[in-house]
């Protein structure tokens, strides 16, 4: 972390007192953020009861009780005998309320614009409906959503949730093997995908990719095919395109689901194996997002969500069920948001009137490097800027929420993951938030930082572990309980392992280090990469570094440092040995030089998903020379062969 004072977002008073989590405050009478965190834990099922009235979530059988731990802590029972379906919750509410506020906005990256009202979107999900009902698609059936962020990925997550059938999200840019397994593994018996799509002027295909998988997937029967490039698809046996599927007359009935049944299975590649299928129920996944959205991000009715992410990702579910939730607009945007430049995000947040603007640390760090001034568009509407995925540097955060945004906005820095169904970690607009922190415990979520003892730790980094189930906890993997039991509640009985190292300092703010399997052993000392990452950051010459720890006979592990230059750099060989002399050294004042990396090599990009997670195993095994497993999550694969060229150049 930065050594000198941090930056401090302080909470203006329309944050105060107008804001969502303001409300529940005073509904249950605390007056601040860590009070409602301790009164949300002390006793987990009346607060999400509370949160379910609070944002008017409908549930069309009413639930008994909250939550049963009959079962056991691994295995709760959420809002017992209730019955609910998400889309009577996010469309059939807004729907009759407010026909005619928007509920999608889709802008590709040639700049075009579609709009759906919520009436609208809720007639095209009747329609798509009608033609997967009338296609044998029924209750508890896997679906695939094999689509780009366009207003048909939203209309086919709400078509198949309407069926009591089971979304199946897949990433944009996945091979056909990762494809394949994910289907399998499912055991889908449609998809839903396009042509392809346009990325940074480029065509990525989608169909040809598919039916390479589907020779492995004997399960399917159905694939529904969206003509997103504009020009007619030959269709093969068995495929039908959106259009036809969507001329059938609008099916009124929504399938009746309990409040258990599967609403999604969010796939999250392991360290080892075949992906983990997370399992997320109608009502758990509807509530916890729902809440992440209302008081974490602040929106509300006419406010506009938008987060630069992949349908692939938890964070493309979350933001669907979520905006509509609370019936927000949901923006789309297709394609890369540095296209035509550095300024194409800006101008989205201008055109659109963004409210909440999700980005990621890599993405501010890209779009600083390419302009050394802030942005000069009206960036009045935005209430908050969102961010997950990975730690931020101080100097790219600061630069956002001090330079950008001119200190008026909060940086809602969250952490969770695909099994979770949202956020362990999330600050609030009502509090302080100190520079690249987490905040603390999200709403209802009984976290806790611990030692290898499970006792708490304060000042030291630990384990994440939560200690109480929450709403959108996976109710397993898969097919597969054992793996999750190992996975999640093995290390530590009756407490839920994250594998995430965290560190919550001495002034009480949270943060996350990286994955456990991520952080260094250096002569002893445990250290997270995003600790030496931020004081390489700091340096004028880096827009982003990976750092990797690789095997040492005297010190167990040595660090390795590969770095990115700003781009038009030279990259002489000179020039970036003054560099790497220059970043040994900040590290070796700010962390110790004990952490010194024993190389800092500059290389032309670094592996990244689409999400812009950079893959440091990827750049450990590239280092090592060894196999980088499964890519197929990666946005550009070649990084990693570029990595082990240089590296194999050494020698």
């Amino acid at each position: 972390m930065s050594t000198s004072t941090p930056y401090v977002w302080h909470p203006t008073a329309d944050h105060l007192q107008t804001s969502n989590v303001a409300r529940l405050m005073r509904t249950l009478g605390v007056d601040t953020a860590d009070a409602l965190r301790a009164r949300s834990v002390a006793d987990v099922g009346a607060f999400w009861g509370t949160v379910v009235e609070d944002l008017g979530l409908e549930f069309s059988t009413p639930y008994t009780d909250v939550l049963s731990l009959a079962g056991g802590i691994a295995h709760p029972e959420w809002f017992v005998g209730g019955e609910v379906n998400v889309v009577d919750a996010c469309l059939g509410r807004w729907t009759r309320e407010t026909p005619d506020a928007v509920a999608v906005v889709h802008e590709a990256e040639d700049g075009s614009v579609r709009r759906l009202t919520y009436a609208e979107l809720d007639e095209q999900v009747a329609r798509a409906r009608a033609g997967l009902r009338s296609r044998g698609i029924g209750k508890g059936d896997a679906v695939a959503v094999y689509l780009p962020m366009t207003p048909e990925a939203v209309v086919a997550v709400y078509a198949v949730a309407s069926l009591g059938a089971m979304v199946v999200p897949l990433f944009s840019g996945f091979a056909p093997s990762a494809i394949a397994s994910r289907l399998q593994d499912a055991e889908a018996k449609a998809v839903i995908t396009a042509d392809g799509t346009l990325r940074r002027r480029k065509t990525a295909p989608l169909l040809s990719q598919l039916h390479e998988a589907l020779a492995q997937c004997p399960t399917v029967e159905l694939v529904v095919v969206v003509e997103n490039l504009g020009a007619a698809v030959e269709l093969g046996a068995d495929e039908v395109s959106w259009d036809e599927l969507v001329r059938a007359e609008p099916d009124p009935e929504v399938e009746p689901t309990s409040a258990s049944d599967v609403l999604l299975l969010a796939y999250t590649s392991g360290t080892t194996g075949k992906p983990k299928g997370a399992v997320h129920t109608h009502a758990g996944f509807l509530t916890k997002v729902a809440s992440e959205v209302a008081y974490g991000f602040d929106l509300r009715p006419g406010g506009t969500f938008c987060w630069i992410t992949d349908m692939g990702w938890i964070m493309g579910p979350l933001s669907i069920v979520g905006t509509h939730a609370v019936g927000g607009t949901l923006l789309l945007y297709e394609g890369s948001p540095d296209v035509p430049d550095a300024d194409r995000l800006w101008q989205l947040v201008q055109d659109h009137g963004v409210s909440l603007l999700g980005v990621s640390p890599t993405l501010v760090r890209t779009l600083r490097a390419a302009s050394s001034a802030t942005p000069a568009h009206d960036l009045s509407s935005v209430r908050v800027i969102g961010s997950t995925g990975e730690p931020w540097d101080p100097e790219s955060y600061e630069w956002l929420a001090r330079d950008v945004f001119r200190s008026r906005v909060p940086v809602i820095n969250f952490s969770g993951g695909t099994e979770v169904g949202g956020s362990f970690l999330c600050p609030y607009p009502v509090e302080d938030i100190a520079s690249c922190s987490l905040g603390g415990p999200a709403l209802g979520m009984d976290v806790d930082v611990v030692d290898d003892d499970a006792q708490p730790l304060r000042g030291s980094v630990g384990e994440l572990v939560c200690r109480q189930p929450w709403p959108s906890m996976t109710r397993g993997v898969w097919k597969d309980d054992a793996r999750y039991l190992e996975a999640y509640w093995s290390t530590f009985p009756g407490l839920w392992r994250h594998g995430d190292f965290a560190l919550v300092d001495d002034a009480g703010d949270w943060f996350i280090l990286g994955r456990s399997d991520d952080v260094m052993n250096v002569a002893g000392k445990r250290v997270a990469p995003a600790e030496i990452e931020s004081v390489l950051a700091a340096d004028a010459a880096v827009v982003e570094s990976a750092v990797v720890g690789l095997p040492d006979p005297t010190k167990g592990e040595a660090i390795w440092a590969f770095w990115v230059g700003r781009p038009g750099d030279s990259g002489d060989s000179a020039d970036d040995a003054h560099v790497a002399a220059r970043l040994k050294q900040a590290v070796a004042v700010q962390v110790g030089k004990p952490f010194a990396p024993s190389k800092v090599l500059r290389v032309e990009q670094l592996p990244k998903t689409r999400s812009a997670k950079i893959l440091r195993r990827a750049v450990r095994a590239a280092a090592l020379d060894i196999s980088a497993g499964d890519l197929s999550g990666a946005e550009n694969p070649e990084a990693v062969e570029e990595i082990r060229r240089l590296v194999k150049g050494l020698s």
